[in-house]
């Protein structure tokens, strides 16, 4: 089958981070196309900064080199720009006519820098300072001249200025506003960082606003003219007066746009649902991200979608702000705008150059300003991200996270008394943890080797010395070797128990619920740990908790089991293995009417619809008119069973009766994992009661129930648990037994590894000696399956997508061409 084609439009940080997250986890589901207007693979913008002050080179700050495009498998196009996407045949067309079909398309134009529109501008010596030509053209101007002056006062510009004034030229700031990085700093962290700036040897002009630039006979810049008509000189002019989310493909394409191509937070544009856009291009509601680590969350859920995973969900960032300048340390992050019930707590003290404020409001943390001592920065970050209370620490608060510790934490460093759980490296959303591991496990001695393995440090890399503190701590210290509890995934330090316990403990009712009460690592989970706690809010607050489907596997989502081939199978519910007639008659006419090639009659008692094409999967279903099977889902399979007394010579009980009002009591039921019930008409034990997880055997005097058997790769044995006299207590300890390991069980735990874990003796205190908890589980089950939705049917209850089932049609049937 020929691979669906996905096209990226910018080979910037954004983009390539999402090609990088998909390959992770669809690696061979698209073939790639990359278009970038550079000349060069994708390097780390951000560290432009380091480049023009001589500290790094441009070769250091590539981050994917031309060879990772080609082992990937990645068509690139560099030194192309794309100038039209026909929405229509699905193609983007580049200025030179290169065409290249998509299925998917994802923009990452990023952004255009802001021009003052003032007399001049088009003058030689005058640039922006967004790309590496721009840097270049700034380390070529300062080998032949002198007076350079930069225009905004905000992060770029300061790094601008200091990189040139390294150079060796002579540079003004001229900021209109009345501090530097107002939109960061208050007034007095703003001016702190003027003098100590000014102390290096920069000029500035605050509050002065820019008239028109003024040129020599050869049509170079040569001055700035003010509006108050004084004028300074100036060989370089370098505009870094903001940005603007660069939208003109997309706006030409008919895609809406507002402030950036508005994006859902699938990140999907709300125009034409094949089309993504991350990054600075992109508008999420209503907000344009500038800074790298929002960028790179949108990219992770970007990738999420396009792996047709469907989890990832962004929901907006809170971002925070370090200056790459040597010798600086600043960190701001959150408001300082103040408002009602806003306090201010502040530390300064000029003679040290330490000024720290923070902004409480409603007894949370929403602003942190910190100037010349920033080491508590990443933690005072975590605290307003995360919106903990802070009355219990209010006195210790302004002293940082050293000072909640006992006196022998005193001394040691911010490594030491980090949580693996905190966040190393806001960029990349890289903590303590996942460094830690990596250093262990992969046996890490170089900060190199590091951010290759976890990207911590890779981007800004103002967490560098942290890293370094974590290496040095790690690779040099003496660890114990104690045997440590199994995460749920590796997005958290919880295990499957303790994220159960919290949710029931603390009624969490959301996913994000429990992301941000247990200190989530990645604020979208993943692929492991999003379908297991979807499980365990719905089994643990039913009717309460919502059902996200897009957490889900991609069986449960489209409600029937796909194939090596790409088809599905269906397989309808019988009851206890029972069909008639009428239901035989309509399944053969679905086969011929939808060319379904294979129907086979499967192990536990049902018939396969084999090779059923995703797009008439409902039409199968209405057609069959035959309840869900659950085949494909972690929920009651099916109940295998006999013919039993009513047919058979031997049988001592009415197998198929019991079959069916037990199939009928539990088919709704999801679970931990795939469960299946048989029932056998007497001892002989033709439907294989001994490997089910639940397995019922008639005998003369009634019912013996055995349960934890598996027929699987290892096939186990089930235990015998109890002998009962009346359907009715089947279907009581049946159903108590089941409510139990849903409760208690770990996602894709079979009943097996439950009973193996906790002991067939806890199993039969809780069902057979506690009559009052048995009939409680009993009651529980009933309760929680109560109105359940059959998803083949009740689409809209069982929240059902049914746009998946809408096929893509292929670009040459779009362009009229035979597909």
């Amino acid at each position: 089958m020929n691979k669906p084609k996905l096209v990226l439009v910018g080979n910037g940080m954004a983009g390539v981070r999402a090609l990088e997250e998909l390959l992770k986890l669809a690696p061979d589901l698209y073939d790639i196309t990359v278009f970038g207007s550079e000349p060069h693979p994708n390097y780390n913008r951000i560290l432009l900064s380091p480049v023009l002050a001589g500290e790094q080179t441009i070769e250091q700050i590539i981050l994917n080199p031309l060879d990772w495009y080609a082992d990937n498998g990645i068509a690139l196009h560099t030194g192309k720009t794309v100038v039209q996407i026909d929405r229509i045949k699905r193609v983007v067309r580049t200025d030179e006519g290169l065409e290249a079909p998509y299925d998917r398309l994802l923009l990452g134009t990023g952004s255009l820098p802001f021009i003052l529109p003032v007399p001049g501008k088009e003058l030689d010596g005058v640039i922006a300072y967004r790309d590496i030509k721009d840097t270049e053209t700034m380390i070529e101007t300062a080998k032949t001249h002198r007076h350079a002056v930069v225009i905004g006062g905000g992060l770029l510009g300061l790094e601008a200025a200091n990189g040139l004034m390294l150079r060796g030229m002579d540079v003004t700031v001229v900021h209109i506003m009345p501090w530097l990085m107002e939109r960061q700093l208050d007034d007095v962290a703003g001016k702190l960082l003027q003098k100590s700036l000014e102390d290096r040897g920069l000029k500035f002009l605050i509050g002065a606003q820019t008239q028109a630039l003024l040129g020599n006979e050869s049509g170079r810049v040569r001055a700035v003219r003010f509006k108050d008509g004084s004028e300074i000189p100036a060989d370089l002019v370098v505009m870094t007066a903001g940005i603007r989310p660069n939208t003109a493909l997309a706006e030409k394409a008919g895609i809406h746009c507002n402030r950036g191509i508005v994006v859902s937070d699938t990140l999907q544009t709300i125009t034409d649902p094949r089309i993504y856009a991350v990054g600075e291009c992109a508008a999420h509601r209503g907000i344009a991200y500038g800074l790298v680590a929002p960028l790179f969350e949108q990219a992770k859920v970007a990738a999420n979608h396009l792996a047709q995973m469907g989890i990832g969900r962004y929901t907006g960032s809170q971002i925070s702000t370090k200056l790459k300048v040597t010798g600086i340390d600043l960190f701001s992050a959150g408001s300082f705008m103040g408002g009602e019930g806003c306090e201010d707590i502040v530390l300064s003290d000029p003679f040290s150059g330490v000024y720290k404020r923070l902004v409480i409001q409603g007894d949370k943390l929403v602003g942190a300003c910190l100037y010349g001592d920033t080491v508590d920065g990443s933690w005072y970050f975590k605290l307003l991200r995360e919106g903990r209370k802070v009355h219990d620490i209010r006195d210790k608060l302004m002293f940082g996270e050293g000072a909640l510790g006992d006196a022998g934490h005193q001394g040691q460093s911010k490594a030491m008394l980090m949580a693996d759980t905190d966040e190393v490296c806001g960029c990349n959303g890289v903590c303590k943890g996942t460094i830690v591991k990596a250093i262990k496990d992969r046996g890490l001695f170089t900060l190199e080797e590091v951010r290759k393995h976890t990207k911590a440090s890779a981007s800004c890399g103002s967490c560098t010395g942290l890293v370094e503190q974590i290496l040095m701590f790690t690779a040099g210290g003496d660890f114990s070797a104690a045997p440590k509890k199994k995460a749920l995934c590796g997005c958290t330090d919880a295990t499957h128990q303790e994220v159960r316990d919290a949710i029931r403990e603390q009624h969490l009712l959301t996913i994000a619920d429990v992301y941000a009460k247990l200190g989530w690592r990645t604020p979208n989970g993943c692929s492991s740990c999003r379908p297991a706690v979807n499980y365990y809010l719905i089994s643990t607050w039913p009717h309460e908790a919502k059902d996200d489907p897009q957490s889900r596997f991609i069986n449960e989502r489209s409600h029937a089991n796909i194939q090596k081939n790409g088809t599905y199978s269906v397989i309808p519910r019988m009851w206890g293995g029972e069909t008639s007639a009428a239901e035989l008659r309509r399944i053969a006419d679905a086969v011929d009417k939808y060319n379904i090639p294979t129907v086979k009659v499967t192990g536990g008692q049902r018939i396969d619809l084999l090779g059923v094409k995703k797009e008439d999967l409902q039409a199968v279903w209405t057609d069959i008119g035959m309840p869900s099977g659950h085949a494909y889902a972690k929920a009651l399979r099916t109940v295998k069973t006999c013919v039993g007394s009513e047919w058979c010579r031997f049988g001592t009980q009415d197998s198929t009766a019991l079959g069916k009002l037990l199939e009928r009591a539990t088919w709704r039921m999801y679970a931990p994992h795939k469960v299946k019930f048989a029932v056998s008409g007497c001892p002989r034990n033709c439907a294989e009661s001994g490997i089910k997880d639940v397995g019922i055997i008639g005998v003369d005097s009634g019912w013996e129930m055995y349960v934890g058997g598996n027929g699987g790769i290892k096939t186990e044995v089930a235990q015998f648990l109890v002998k009962l006299k009346t359907q009715e207590e089947v279907l009581e300890y049946t159903g108590a037994f089941i409510q139990l390991y849903r409760e208690e069980g770990w996602y894709l735990e079979r009943t097996v590894h439950y009973i193996a874990r906790v002991g067939l003796d806890v199993v039969k205190q809780r069902i057979l000696a506690d009559a009052e908890g048995r009939k409680a589980l009993w009651e529980r089950l009933q309760f929680a399956l109560q109105g359940e939705p059959d998803p083949w049917f009740e689409f809209d209850k069982a929240q059902v997508d049914t746009r998946q089932f809408i096929p893509i049609v292929p670009v040459a049937a779009a362009q009229g061409e035979p597909a």
